[in-house]
């Protein structure tokens, strides 16, 4: 029954639409996955609820998208369909998401904090620094 509900809303509501992609994509991982990508994001697992249920209206920040991809491990067919609906709820974002950012793996040692949460803490830390380092460069560029 809610299978036909979130079928209904997401029809009607493209928000909705691409947070069933992604919720369809969380259900096939392990259960601790929703813990790992809220550690990984900074965030606590109530955000994650609300970012993977299609019934929520809260959409997903965009700066989230590339680790969510990366930690979910979509398949190109569900990337494909989670970016064709996330731009028909976000037109306003079409262009950047089209354009697509070029993107490079750096890897970098780092010491064991003792914990997963920490470890996880300090990795979506790196990742936001990184996010917010190159934001920064770009629109300095911009401005020149």
């Amino acid at each position: 029954m809610s299978d036909a509900r979130n079928t209904v809303t997401s029809e009607k509501d493209p928000v909705a639409a691409y947070k069933a992609v992604f919720k369809s994509v969380l259900d096939k991982r392990p259960s601790g996955m929703r813990l790992r990508l809220a550690d990984a994001l900074g965030k606590n697992r109530s955000f994650i609820s609300q970012i993977s249920n299609p019934i929520y209206a809260t959409p997903i920040p965009a700066q989230h998208l590339t680790t969510i991809f990366q930690l979910c491990h979509f398949s190109a067919a569900e990337k494909a369909a989670f970016l064709t609906a996330y731009e028909e709820a976000h037109p306003q974002r079409a262009d950047t998401m089209k354009a697509g950012r070029k993107e490079r793996t750096i890897t970098l040692q780092a010491p064991s904090l003792g914990s997963a949460k920490k470890d996880g803490q300090f990795d979506a830390l790196l990742h936001e620094f990184v996010r917010r380092l190159a934001a920064l460069l770009r629109d300095s560029e911009r401005a020149k």
